[in-house]
């Protein structure tokens, strides 16, 4: 996907790759088939699924910078720029601000555990929401250009969830993700594109 000379690329499950001006960011790469070196990695948080270190040894080089929690940082076993939620942090130009990401009524991302991002960068700003529920926190998520929503239930909001949180945020595009790997299906990405009001768009893998 291209947008005002940003390059956005599913990459399966919750991974994506953004490029502009020749930065290379890939977040949560898992079972990725790309060789394209990063200049960032951000990692969510620590479970398999996001936390992969056999993807981000496929795509670092020597100066790749590496933003994630403690927690990942301990699992990859390397130098990182450790981020909690709320904290930003400037990387090669680009604002990078850690958000909450946790689920309610369930225990498998309890609050604290994981991250979602915001990333501005060339005049846009990215929000990846990591794995979370409809939290209160989305509320003060604004001026958000294109949102990277989880809509496979399970660990993480459902597809009419993941509208309801798309409907506080009010993004300019709005994508689903978080399916078609571990959990969820195309479907669930059909019906969050059907049910949500605004502009949602449904990236095919690799494009």
């Amino acid at each position: 996907m291209e947008i005002d000379g940003l390059h956005l690329v599913w990459l399966g499950h919750a991974g994506f790759k953004v490029k502009s001006n020749n930065i290379v960011i890939y977040i949560d790469p898992y079972q990725i088939e790309e060789d394209e070196k990063a200049d960032i990695v951000l990692i969510t948080h620590d479970h398999y699924d996001h936390c992969s270190k056999e993807d981000v040894e496929k795509i670092m080089k020597d100066d790749t910078i590496i933003v994630c929690n403690e927690a990942s940082a301990k699992k990859l076993g390397v130098q990182a720029k450790i981020i909690d939620a709320g904290k930003t942090i400037d990387v090669m130009g680009i604002k990078i601000t850690a958000v909450p990401a946790y689920n309610i009524g369930k225990e498998f991302h309890p609050k604290g555990y994981g991250l979602g991002f915001i990333i501005d960068i060339a005049g846009k700003r990215i929000y990846h929401a990591g794995d979370t529920d409809v939290i209160p926190e989305m509320r003060d998520i604004k001026d958000i250009d294109i949102a990277l929503f989880p809509v496979g239930g399970t660990y993480t909001m459902n597809a009419e969830e993941a509208v309801e949180a798309a409907e506080l945020i009010k993004p300019r595009i709005a994508i689903p993700m978080h399916y078609g790997s571990i959990v969820g299906t195309a479907n669930d990405a059909e019906l969050f594109k059907e049910l949500y009001s605004g502009r949602a768009y449904i990236l095919k893998k690799g494009l």
